[in-house]
């Protein structure tokens, strides 16, 4: 039977207020079990009110777990750090651990806000605090995540590959900290705040699509401050049925607005100790869709069929089934948009490209893809983007690359320009993603210098 809880932003102290609230609410709808409070739950002025409910004088009216201090000023509520009841119906859970209720829902909290200080202060959590938490839940046998993850900060980048978080920019507030714990815990439900706004994330997936099996998608929701002048969302109500309880096929189903993990960016983690990278030296994204994957063809595995170790061997090109707009040597190429012939491959301009500068890298004989080139084609090819990637740089560019390898019987490469001030690696990525979403693409990111055939067989229609 799914248990129903309700979730809450900032409190600051007005007790009256959300608890008058909760009252009309439960009047109308029915009781819920559990009220959990993110952010500040006491303010500057909370001495009165709160002295009524420590006296007994008043009672919340459902059980109620809060969240630590999130600043000096508020430290003097919480007599005892490592959690404890503060008044009837009225419980700090403490500054970190796991929660399990009686019907077996998980939920893992962390208190404070994010500190660089080693010991971090009594109202904060600090990189050796979110180890600790991480690795005695990660410990624990067969973990597949936690129901419910209660910070007070947002964490940040939350924002990426998501529906618009309005006036908050999710790369500069927040809490990196909160992000990694948010990557390792899985919950299927994340409530922050301290933002003074409601932001309900489109849910996000916890596996890469193609490489790992499905898993449960996880929500994020952030709650506004209570009795917000602006009438923004505070109090959350839903229901969940413990993720030990469920059935796991019905645990993994993903919905349609199911987006990517806002916080799995492999090479900036790589990066993480390194100085920044400047624009020249932003490591190259790669990844694909397949448009065949419904067949269920088994890639090849290392070794198998091609031997992906060994150089490809010198071959002669296949001759086109009629007539090719690209094969040099054939009446239909427009030569006057040729910008230079190599050996093996030449350059020329798009024909209606998207800029004027859009150039197309193309074999001269007749290869339909880039995983059916020879050695010394690709090399030719690898040769012509390294200056194509001065010349664009030279002017203040950096080029997007991609081959549409589908109904398609000769490569081309597409060279897309786009300004080096204004466009970072990731957020190229970023747009590829959101479009393919919008589209309703799956797409695989390949780790850097893996090479395409390790990954995708000649025959398979795939654009990369």
């Amino acid at each position: 039977v799914p248990s129903r809880r309700l979730a809450c932003g900032d409190v600051e102290g007005r007790l009256e207020t959300l608890f008058g609230r909760v009252r009309a609410i439960q009047g109308k709808s029915g009781r819920f079990d559990m009220l959990l409070c993110v952010g500040n739950f006491f303010g500057s002025t909370s001495e009165a009110e709160w002295t009524e409910y420590c006296t007994g004088a008043k009672k919340a009216p459902i059980p109620t777990y809060v969240l630590g201090a999130n600043d000096q000023e508020t430290m003097s509520y919480f007599p005892d750090i490592s959690g404890c009841e503060l008044a009837e119906n009225i419980t700090y859970l403490g500054r970190r651990g796991l929660y399990s209720g009686t019907s077996g829902l998980q939920i893992a909290y962390l208190s404070g806000t994010e500190s660089q200080d080693e010991p971090a202060p009594a109202y904060s959590f600090s990189a050796k605090d979110v180890a600790e938490l991480k690795t005695s839940l990660l410990s624990t046998p067969n973990f597949k995540g936690v129901d419910i993850l209660l910070t007070s900060p947002w964490p940040r980048d939350v924002g990426t590959f998501a529906n618009s978080t309005g006036e908050i920019h999710t790369k500069k507030c927040g809490s990196k900290l909160v992000s990694d714990l948010a990557a390792c815990l899985k919950p299927r439900y994340h409530f922050a705040a301290l933002e003074k706004a409601y932001y309900e994330r489109l849910p996000y997936r916890n596996h890469t699509v193609l490489q790992e099996s499905p898993q449960h998608v996880s929500r994020f929701i952030a709650l506004a401050d209570v009795g917000n002048t602006s009438k923004k969302k505070y109090l959350y109500a839903f229901s969940i049925v413990p993720m030990s309880s469920m059935d796991p096929a019905e645990l993994v189903k993903q919905p349609q607005d199911v987006t990517e993990n806002p916080y799995r960016k492999p090479w900036k983690e790589a990066q993480k100790t390194k100085a920044p990278l400047c624009a020249e030296e932003e490591p190259a994204c790669q990844f694909f869709f397949d448009l065949n994957k419904h067949q269920g063809k088994k890639r090849p595995s290392d070794g198998e069929e091609r031997g992906s170790s060994q150089p490809k061997q010198a071959k002669k090109p296949p001759q086109p089934k009629g007539p090719c707009w690209f094969c040099l040597a054939s009446p239909e190429v427009e030569k006057h948009l040729v910008v230079s012939i190599g050996t093996h491959c030449y350059l020329a301009l798009a024909k209606g490209g998207l800029l004027p500068d859009h150039v197309l890298i193309l074999p001269i004989g007749h290869y339909q893809s880039v995983v059916d080139l020879s050695s010394e084609v690709l090399e030719e090819v690898t040769k012509y983007k390294s200056a194509l990637k001065e010349f664009f740089r030279s002017k203040g560019k950096r080029y997007v690359l991609f081959e549409r390898n589908y109904r398609s019987q000769h490569l081309q490469l597409q060279v897309i320009p786009v300004p080096l001030d204004h466009c970072t690696s990731e957020d190229i990525k970023e747009s590829f993603i959101a479009q393919a979403q919008e589209q309703q693409i799956e797409l695989l990111e390949i780790p850097e210098h893996s090479d395409i055939t390790q990954v995708c067989d000649k025959i398979s229609p795939v654009t990369y």
